[in-house]
């Protein structure tokens, strides 16, 4: 007998949502197979089994949908001639972060599904707290009331009736689909009417009468969730310098003109440059390591730089390894590729993982200096602005156009002080004034 258990996906991952099972109770697995979807930090991705045998889904596993923590044991594979009860027992090991006293019939599970109830919410009436078919029913039936335009009849009550994809969009978009009206037959909110409503939300009053925000979406709570403990974990400081990029806009000009479809971006030709730079700034290449304790040196050769790419989604970085062993024409390629992936919802989870260092591009807004936040484990971020054509005093006092860069780093002040973080966004400045040379040197 094999356990299934939910499985970190990423280093801060604590819990994820259990999506759908891809094999049905008492159906046999290969070594491989995918066995469900689990959506956890920024990804969706298909879990597959590490061993064989016949799928043993027990009483009490949690509920697709269900926000489930990593560890939690939620089924067993079982070998030849084991019989199913054994992988039920819960006396041995209880099913850890699922609330057994949630215990509820096939027909309650549907009905509180289908009108977006908790379980935990339900108080049952059956047998040792059983949560029945009734219980569901008079849970739904106390739900304020909906709109007529969206309700249909059944079982002598009304409800709001909707498709299971549109339900799963709804959760995934963070918008409340009893609030919509539908527009299947007989009133039924189809996937439709819920993208529909995220281009043109209806603006819903709380009892105060003010507006009332809609919930994130499992994604969205998990990039807050990041992002705060970034926030929590961090002393972030942020420094700005403008770089003179004139020859990088040259350099990157004459790339596109030799081969248009495969020049490279300036975030790509800024990750061609680092691992140079971290070379001589080593204090700068380190990431934190799992207890937040101590940090760990990444060698120039070794180092894989994360790229911000803003998605319908949200924000995703994925990392384009060991920049420092690849020419600039191959960090280009890899970008395109992670980018396109990430756009269109395909980005596995492990494409996402051990970066050192994150750049992101907000010049494209017209945004001059911000301040990013960083990602942890790494300990600083790079934020690049808008290049744009400035005059320059030269050392005679003349006046010459250049194009002009903001650079804006964000480090952790607990990881390295001040003075290095600062030469070494010197010295990258210095490398975007003459990136080839740098390059070839």
């Amino acid at each position: 007998m094999h356990e299934i258990r939910i499985p970190r996906l990423g280093w801060s991952m604590e819990e994820g949502t259990l999506v759908r099972w891809l094999k049905r109770d008492g159906e046999p697995v290969r070594k491989g197979e995918a066995l469900f979807e689990l959506e956890g930090d920024k990804n969706l991705q298909d879990i597959e089994s590490v061993d064989a045998g016949t799928l043993h889904i027990p009483p009490g596993s949690p509920q697709p949908g269900s926000r489930v923590e990593v560890g939690t044991l939620i089924g067993w594979l079982l070998e030849a001639g084991e019989s199913p009860s054994v992988g039920a027992v819960r006396t041995e090991e209880p099913i850890p972060n699922v609330a057994r006293e949630v215990a509820a019939g096939p027909a309650a599970r549907r009905i509180a599904a289908e009108f977006g109830i908790e379980l935990a919410t339900i108080s049952g009436t059956g047998r040792s707290g059983l949560i029945t078919k009734e219980d569901a029913t008079a849970a739904a039936e106390s739900l304020a009331a909906v709109p007529s335009h969206s309700t249909a009849r059944l079982g002598g009550s009304q409800k709001l009736v909707s498709t299971p994809r549109a339900r799963r969009t709804a959760r995934e978009r963070g918008i409340d689909w009893r609030s919509l009206q539908g527009s299947g037959r007989n009133g039924r909110i189809r996937e439709a009417d819920v993208l529909a409503a995220q281009s043109t939300p209806a603006t819903v009053l709380s009892s105060t009468g003010l507006p009332q925000g809609q919930k994130l979406s499992p994604r969205r709570r998990a990039i807050a969730q990041r992002l705060r403990q970034s926030q929590a974990l961090t002393v972030p400081v942020t420094l700005h310098m403008k770089a003179d990029v004139t020859e990088t806009v040259a350099l990157r000009n004459r790339l596109k003109t030799a081969n248009p479809n495969a020049a490279p971006a300036y975030t790509d030709i800024v990750a061609a440059l680092l691992p140079r730079v971290f070379a001589a700034h080593p204090q700068m290449a380190q990431v934190w390591d799992d207890s937040h304790e101590s940090l760990i040196p990444v060698l120039p050769d070794q180092v894989s730089l994360g790229i911000a790419v803003d998605t319908p989604n949200g924000l995703l970085v994925p990392v384009i390894r060991q920049v420092g062993t690849v020419p600039l024409s191959a960090i280009a390629a890899q970008s395109r590729r992670l980018i396109e992936l990430a756009r269109l919802g395909q980005m596995p989870g492990h494409a996402m993982l051990g970066g050192t260092f994150t750049i992101t591009n907000l010049g494209s807004f017209g945004i001059d200096g911000f301040t990013p936040v960083i990602n942890l484990p790494e300990i600083a971020i790079l934020g690049m602005g808008a290049i744009r054509e400035e005059p320059f005093i030269l050392p005679d006092r003349s006046v010459v156009a250049r194009q002009r860069m903001t650079l804006s780093l964000t480090f952790d002040h607990a990881a390295v002080d001040g003075a290095p973080a600062a030469a070494f966004l010197r010295d990258l400045a210095q490398a975007l004034a003459d990136p080839a040379a740098f390059l070839l040197g």
